[in-house]
């Protein structure tokens, strides 16, 4: 199966023209593209056959009729995160499906036009990791010692691969491979006393092959004969690597291409028709191959790369594509992989000093761990065409940065909004200034203040308000200490969560409440994470005063809290949820730093002062938004950690089930069974829905967690919990966000509960 995410090339509007559409399907080569209304949403395909359907069908064929009004309806598609279904659905009449996100916006296109590609246990395809090689060949300078060093190396470099040279230097040279033979050209000559003296042993590379196994990486080695195809194949080597002084050697070729094992083709010195004629064999031979984009000058000068080749090479194979440098540096290789290579060899030595040729040019182990860490960061940018959305820290800047439609006046419910009453000004928590023309003329949707912002609520027909709810825990929202009065008294919350800021921290918050009046309200608090002076909460620091100044602001929050519920009689010993800390700037931690940081927690919770509260670590994202910018996260992170943390200290947690599903996203974990080993240790609930990485917050319903199965085991375990709804500035017009959470959330515990 082939997934190709350049999707552009198989997409057409229902408002194109069938002549324009007839030219496209010409263009892809594909006899088939996909209709999309003006939303960008798939609304059917049309393709050859139904091109002559159309024909036969009609007396008077006008090729500027709209493909829209003749496409056909019935497409079969399948969404892109469930790919492993894809092949099921493929038919002797259905060789292409769009593979669409949830907004039925086509990511991706699947079709049996290649075979799967796969070198060991690594594919290549579209969605796979570039496949990245370490390219030793003699630079162990026939040194078995020396080759499992490099290996060592690669391994840690982060390669997937570690690729050798074979010769059988008696049937390869004409001379059998003498080195001493005075005839020879000084070029030839030099080559050959290095050969004659940095080969491996027939031995010694089953050995190496099978050192490269332990150490988890894949087994490339380039045969320049036959005699050495035999020892490799003999071996069970999974692919084979084609030098590009082999490209024309078509009797090498055909050999290779006969053991039935992909190809991994360097093209350098070689010219377009040779490549076309190299080509035409390999797919006369029915090989699996990739074409490598390569220069063979050492080192290569970057005039000569010629990056661009790349796309000539994909057409001329109608292959993947990747790229074997020579060059100095690791710039050229990570930008080759912006441009579409799925593999990169580059040459690996631990000295350039050394004798040899290939030292010079290659890369120290240092290096290449920057080349790769540059290439998966490249991958992780490059992205797709699917319609752009707004990321989540994309959203969080608009918010401070960007502008929105105010009123300038008061106005009453169901007045007419007329022009000279809107203003745009920051921050941008409102409906965004390009809508200002749908508000003209509009009914207000309820009483306004001057300075009050619109929200995209107020172009609907319907307004958004709370009620009472029915819940088998106590429910309740977020606050500030400004807003408890305006929201808490819209329904008949049981919790209130105050989610301080570091300003809150010095606000005399007693005017907000009326101590002859006690609030019937369970309190929770929320620890701020960024406190005064961008010092971010973090009692896992190894930074002695920093960690000391973050129990300080704890202690802070600690005295605050058991200062604030003299007005919640009901909460004796009121919960604060807390980021502990533990987060990375530049990627995530091994097992054993992580126990390290769990010791500097256990150590910094000691040295608070508790009396009268309960701290509830927060479960995490692997990679959550700071105000800092987005970090990599490693404490509270997976489900066994979490357990052995609570069991060892005794305490309990609150579960942010968004965060705690996208940790099960990117570490392909369960998630239900993360539910059923946290929610026992659970003392709190942050429910809010989730995409894939990084989209936490996501309102009820719009990601892919499914609360009905999840209010059930809340009921079940953890039936002293309280929770509250935690969507993404939920709070925006009277609390919006929160209503439309509970209204969902309610009608999912309905269900649960007749599944009980």
């Amino acid at each position: 199966m082939f997934i190709e995410r350049d999707v552009e090339k198989f997409i057409v509007g229902e408002d194109l023209a069938v002549g324009q559409v007839i030219r496209k399907i010409g263009e892809n080569k594909t006899r088939i593209v996909f209709v999309v209304n003006n939303f960008g949403r798939l609304i059917g395909a049309f393709s050859d056959g139904d091109l002559r359907r159309w024909l036969l069908s009609t007396s008077e064929i006008d090729i500027n009729t709209k493909v829209g009004s003749i496409l056909n309806k019935k497409v079969t598609k399948c969404f892109f995160d469930e790919q492993e279904k894809v092949l099921d659905l493929f038919s002797d009449a259905v060789q292409y499906i769009p593979l669409v996100d949830e907004n039925d916006h086509i990511v991706a296109v699947a079709s049996l036009r290649e075979k799967i590609l796969s070198i060991g246990k690594h594919s290549i395809n579209d969605a796979a990791p570039t496949f990245i090689i370490a390219e030793i060949g003699n630079n162990h300078n026939g040194s078995l010692d020396l080759a499992k060093k490099l290996v060592d190396e690669a391994a840690a470099a982060g390669a997937n691969c570690a690729k050798f040279q074979m010769r059988d230097l008696a049937s390869l040279y004409r001379n059998s491979g003498d080195s001493n033979d005075a005839s020879e050209d000084l070029g030839s000559q030099y080559i050959l006393d290095l050969l004659s003296r940095f080969q491996l042993k027939d031995d010694e590379f089953i050995k190496i092959f099978d050192y490269c196994k332990e150490k988890n990486l894949e087994i490339l080695c380039t045969p320049f004969d036959k005699a050495s195809v035999d020892k490799l194949h003999a071996y069970g080597v999974d692919a084979y690597k084609i030098a590009s002084a082999d490209l024309t050697n078509h009797e090498l070729l055909e050999y290779i291409a006969e053991k039935g094992k992909p190809m991994l083709v360097s093209t350098g010195m070689s010219s377009e028709e040779e490549i076309t004629s190299a080509v035409s064999l390999l797919r006369n031979a029915n090989a699996s191959f990739i074409l490598l984009q390569c220069n063979s000058t050492y080192p290569a000068p970057f005039k000569d790369v010629n990056l661009k080749y790349m796309n000539r090479l994909k057409e001329l194979g109608e292959c993947f594509v990747g790229y074997s440098g020579h060059e100095r540096g690791i710039y050229v290789p990570i930008a080759a992989v912006g441009m579409g290579a799925k593999i990169i060899e580059k040459h690996f030595t631990l000295d350039k000093s050394m004798e040899g040729n290939d030292h010079k040019v290659s890369l120290l182990p240092e290096e290449f761990a920057d080349m790769v860490a540059g290439i998966r960061a490249v991958e992780q940018s490059l992205g797709s065409t699917a319609p752009r959305k707004i990321t989540q820290g994309e959203m969080m800047n608009r918010e401070s940065l960007a502008k929105s439609i105010i009123i300038n006046r008061p106005i009453k419910k169901d007045q007419v909004i007329t022009a000279d009453m809107l203003e745009v000004r920051s921050p941008g928590k409102g409906l965004a200034p390009y809508k200002k023309k749908e508000l003209i003329g509009r009914a207000a949707k309820r009483d306004m203040n001057a300075g009050d912002f619109f929200f995209p609520s107020d172009l609907n027909d319907t307004a958004i308000n709370a009620r009472d709810y029915q819940f088998k825990l106590p429910f309740g929202i977020p606050v500030r200490y400004h807003d408890v009065a305006n929201l808490s008294g819209k329904s008949n919350l049981k919790v209130l969560e105050f989610h301080l800021s570091y300003k809150d921290m010095d606000v005399d918050f007693h005017p907000y409440f009326d101590k002859s009046t006690p609030l019937d309200y369970q309190l929770v608090v929320h620890a701020p994470e960024l406190f005064a002076g961008d010092h971010t909460l973090d009692l896992c620091s190894k930074n002695e005063s920093y960690r000391k100044q973050s129990i300080r602001e704890m202690q802070r929050v600690i005295d605050i809290t058991n200062e604030l519920k003299q007005y919640f009689p009901k909460t004796p010993r009121p919960c604060i949820v807390v980021n502990c800390g533990g987060f990375t700037s530049t990627g995530f931690l091994n097992d054993s730093e992580k126990k390290e940081l769990y010791g500097i927690l256990e150590k910094s919770l000691s040295e608070l002062n508790t009396n009268g509260v309960e701290l509830i670590p927060q479960t995490m994202p692997p990679f959550p938004w700071h105000f800092g910018g987005q970090q990599y996260h490693n404490l509270f992170v997976t489900a066994e950690e979490i357990v052995a943390f609570c069991k060892k200290n005794k305490m309990r947690i609150c579960l942010d089930v968004s965060h705690s599903k996208l940790a099960c996203n990117y570490y392909k974990l369960d998630f239900e069974d993360f539910i059923n080993q946290t929610s026992r240790y659970s003392a709190h609930y942050h429910l809010a829905d989730s995409g894939a990485e990084d989209d936490e917050g996501l309102q009820i319903g719009e990601g892919t967690i499914d609360f009905t199965s999840l209010m059930g085991k809340m009921i079940v375990n953890s039936p002293d919990a309280t929770w509250i709804p935690e969507i993404w500035q939920g709070h925006k017009n009277s609390g919006e966000g929160f209503w439309i959470a509970l209204d969902r959330l309610e009608a999912a515990e309905e269900l649960a509960m007749k599944k009980l």
